[in-house]
């Protein structure tokens, strides 16, 4: 693929994005990096878009998802890119979305203890500037996740009784209160959020936007 080149970003008109996404992890994400997106909730079934599918590996299945999510919130209203995301966690080659469940959450918890799993994150963008849709692209970011192997049953227990973990692929987070429990991350580490923004830049790119042109919103100063 020939990338074009880059426009200036002073010359070009802001790009706005819209979120798939309920996830307050990606929004986070955004914010952090300078974007303030317009949020649209695309309620997929999930469960329903996979079975329907048939076989998929991780990294089809957390894409397919994203497509889905992005072209579920397609309207003539919207005037820039949406993103749509997904995300799944593989270990021993078995996929885990979220448990929804204390009792799956503690099973999960205890197996994936000590141990290294995968976290799969799809994107997927389509042009919809000056409400027109053009084209689509998506890409899929891999990042493998080490568990301290020093957990004990009580902290496990005390992380599943705030309820975080019920709601969130593979049951953890790496930006939260799960974060103290990851000993090391291979690879993209907001891949593991849910949302890699290198794989947005490198999506948005073949479509002439600079990641600069999205910034809308100032990010305080670290201290």
């Amino acid at each position: 693929m020939t990338i074009p080149p880059v426009p200036d970003s002073a010359a070009a008109p802001p790009v706005r994005l819209y979120l798939a996404s309920t996830s307050p992890a990606r929004l986070a994400t955004l914010r952090a990096a300078g974007i303030e997106p317009v949020v649209l909730p695309s309620y997929v079934d999930e469960d329903a878009a996979v079975a329907a599918a048939g076989s998929l590996s991780p990294s089809e299945m957390v894409l397919l998802l994203a497509r889905l999510k992005a072209e579920a919130v397609v309207g003539a209203a919207i005037d820039g890119f949406i993103l749509g995301g997904d995300s799944a966690f593989e270990l021993d080659g078995i996929v885990y979305g979220k448990p929804h469940l204390p009792e799956i959450a503690r099973e999960r918890w205890l197996l994936q203890r000590g141990r290294t799993g995968h976290l799969h994150s799809g994107h997927w963008i389509i042009d919809h500037r000056s409400g027109v849709r053009g084209g689509s692209a998506g890409s899929v970011a891999t990042a493998g996740v080490t568990f301290a192997s020093d957990i004990a049953d009580a902290e496990i227990d005390a992380y599943i009784s705030t309820g975080e973990p019920l709601l969130v692929a593979g049951a953890f987070t790496i930006d939260s209160l799960g974060a103290p429990f990851i000993t090391a991350v291979d690879g993209d580490p907001h891949a593991v959020v849910g949302l890699s923004l290198a794989t947005v830049r490198s999506l948005l790119l073949p479509f002439g936007v600079s990641w600069p042109s999205l910034w809308n919103r100032q990010t305080p100063l670290p201290l």
